[in-house]
């Protein structure tokens, strides 16, 4: 597993880390950390089509020169899931006073005693062994190569992966330096992912998930939306060129893409852009004064969702913080209101948003509010204390605070199921002393993510699931998932529901595994999705198997079926998949095209990084920064790429 730091688009709290942060905003006690998370896919270099709305050549047309970007995709596989240390990100220091006392983990992954369970002895090589020649699947390297020794072309024949592995490691390098300098901005003088589908609705008090609807209770496929068509072949349908930065800021955030059933939209710099999500063609526009730092990933009913940004562009001397919170109308492209919130005389930075029952809530270290989704009322604020403060909120069914309590290594997290009205703690579950960050993967079933004692050794933040119930506040079971054999990961640090390569539904915990070696003749590399059950801790024996060549992420829950994103090997162009929720099976619901110019495109836009939305036929695929790297070439560089079936 593998955690990018903080993307750019958040201010980061921790003192010493981002921009600079006001006394006021500063919790006491709170020392200074490394991100734990890579960066999201920096959106590299992509081919467009030119006959799309939105500009550029043609990616269903024949391939086009000049690609030779660093992420190009490698002969046995793409650049995006290496495994090894040096994988691109800064891993977060070791913080003292971790250790866990918590009960062993019944039917660890991988366990003799798990009949049918990943990790049998008839796989060929042992999971979680150390891939691409590196000791272990660690993050992208700290001591970051320099973007001059980037190799420009993609290297013949087979083998690709320890090769698209050293690509990876430099790329999301280069973004984490960016992340480090001007918190999530880069200025040139420096360089001198649940199921909380019963979310079905909106301003009313109920959510759903992006792009998503539906239960995720019960067996089988029942209450699943996404239908296989006749072809399931896609073509390219649009894609939209990556902005430029403004002067003297080298990158620059546009965190946040949404779709609706007419709209995709996806933040730009300084504005939000809704797009025909069949044509590309832009149907309106939010002009802001200051880049997108984060979106929520909940909508209500009605298609509206909650932002924060800047107040002003950022500039080489002053980076800005994000202050600004906003609910915009995805489907009429209005910005409904928007509002900030003041800690002592200080206005708040905010880390996170999220929206949950009829409530915009968004926390940081210095601070926390909650508004009305339709009105922008402040409805309340989480107490703060010298030792206690709210350091986040998860939405969707439930409203979840992570709340943080004492000094730093003698920390303790209390996971609050909490009134998106009032903010009153209805039920509560406090986790061991010394654990500093969790995340939450999902609010209804309850389950946290956390990197326990540091344990996870791969700066994914994630070394144990912790199943709670929420009517309780009790613990019903701790999961134990190795960095080493698992492959998703949690911004625990900052952005609290941010988690990648796993979904939550039936009552069960679905997570992508690491890569190992792969059973064909082609030496590749493949991965497998396997199921947890949430009342036992044990696996269920359930496996979805990627395929030789190819690496499969959990995207979300569609009713009681998982969701999937297929990476595929350097001839074959990528799938969506849909897995039954009882049988495991999976059913194609799109294969997007061969040709080399879109393979390299789509290989780009990594799940480990990018912004990945799929429903109802369309597949969107965007980065979640622009940057000026490669000024001065004949590079491209994408925001979005758009993939339709018929």
């Amino acid at each position: 597993m593998t955690q990018p730091p903080p993307p750019p688009n958040e201010p980061p709290q921790q003192p010493g880390f981002g921009p600079p942060q006001d006394p006021s905003q500063q919790q006491p006690a709170q020392p200074q950390q490394q991100p734990a998370q890579p960066p999201q896919q920096p959106g590299p270099p992509q081919q467009q089509p030119p006959s799309a709305p939105a500009g550029g050549p043609d990616l269903n047309k024949a391939p086009q020169p000049g690609y030779g970007y660093p992420q190009a995709p490698q002969p046995s596989a793409p650049p995006a899931a290496p495994q090894g240390p040096g994988y691109g990100y800064p891993q977060q220091p070791p913080a003292a006073g971790y250790g866990y006392p918590g009960q062993a983990q019944p039917g660890p992954y991988g366990q003799p005693q798990q009949p049918g369970a990943y990790g049998q002895p008839q796989q060929p090589g042992a999971y979680g062994q150390p891939g691409y020649g590196q000791p272990g699947y660690g993050q992208p390297g700290y001591g970051y190569p320099q973007p001059s020794t980037m190799p420009m072309q993609p290297q013949p024949g087979g083998g690709g992966k320890k090769f698209n592995s050293q690509i990876a490691i430099i790329v999301s390098a280069v973004v984490a330096i960016a992340l480090i300098v001007g918190g999530g901005v880069w200025y040139a003088s420096s360089s001198g992912k649940d199921d909380d589908s019963k979310n079905t609705a909106g301003g009313d008090g109920k959510n759903k998930t992006n792009g998503g609807s539906g239960s995720g209770s019960g067996s089988g496929s029942s209450g699943a939306q996404e239908k296989a068509p006749a072809d399931t072949g896609s073509k390219v349908l649009f894609q939209v060129p990556a902005p430029k930065t403004p002067k003297d800021v080298t990158s620059i955030s546009t965190a946040g893409s949404w779709l609706t059933d007419t709209v995709y939209a996806k933040s730009g710099i300084a504005e939000v852009v809704g797009y025909d999500r069949a044509k590309g063609t832009k149907k309106w526009t939010i002009d802001l004064p200051g880049p997108v730092c984060e979106g929520s990933g909940r909508t209500t009913e009605d298609n509206k969702t909650a932002i924060i940004f800047k107040p002003d562009m950022p500039t080489k001397g002053d980076p800005q913080s994000c202050t600004q919170v906003a609910v915009i109308d995805l489907e009429t492209g209005k910005e409904v209101w928007t509002k900030t919130a003041q800690s002592g005389t200080m206005p708040i930075s905010f880390n996170n948003v999220t929206v949950s029952g009829g409530t915009v809530a968004a926390g940081s270290t210095s601070g926390g509010a909650a508004w009305d989704v339709a009105t922008g009322k402040q409805l309340w604020a989480p107490k703060t204390s010298d030792s206690c403060y709210d350091s986040g909120y998860a939405g969707g069914a439930k409203l979840v605070a992570v709340r943080k309590c004492g000094e730093y290594e003698a920390r303790q997290l209390h996971i609050q199921n909490i009134d998106p009205k009032t903010g009153k703690v209805i039920t509560e579950y406090k986790m061991d002393e010394g654990i500093e960050y969790a995340a939450v993967v999902s609010t209804d079933p309850l389950v946290v993510a956390a990197d326990v004692g540091d344990s996870a050794g791969d700066g994914s933040g994630i070394s144990d699931f912790f199943s709670v119930d929420n009517k309780t506040g009790k613990l019903r079971t701790r999961i134990s998932a190795p960095g080493e054999d698992f492959a998703a990961r949690c911004d625990a640090i900052y952005k609290i529901e941010k988690c990648s390569g796993l979904a939550v539904g039936n009552d069960r915990l679905y997570i992508a595994t690491e890569e190992h070696d792969g059973s064909g003749e082609s030496y590749g590399q493949t991965n497998e999705i396997v199921a947890f059950d949430l009342a036992t801790g044990k696996q269920t024996g359930q496996r979805a198997d990627a395929g030789d060549d190819y690496e499969i992420y959990p995207l979300r829950m569609d009713g009681n079926n998982v969701l999937a994103y297929k990476r595929p090997p350097y001839d074959k162009g990528g799938q969506i998949v849909s897995i039954d929720g009882g049988t495991f099976k999976q059913t194609t619901l799109m294969e997007n095209p061969a040709t080399e110019n879109v393979r390299d495109v789509e290989a780009r836009m990594s799940p480990d990084y990018a912004e990945i939305l799929f429903s109802k036929g369309g597949l969107y695929m965007s980065s979640v920064y622009a940057s000026d790297f490669s000024a001065g070439t004949d590079r491209k560089e994408y925001l979005v790429i758009a993939f339709g079936t018929s």
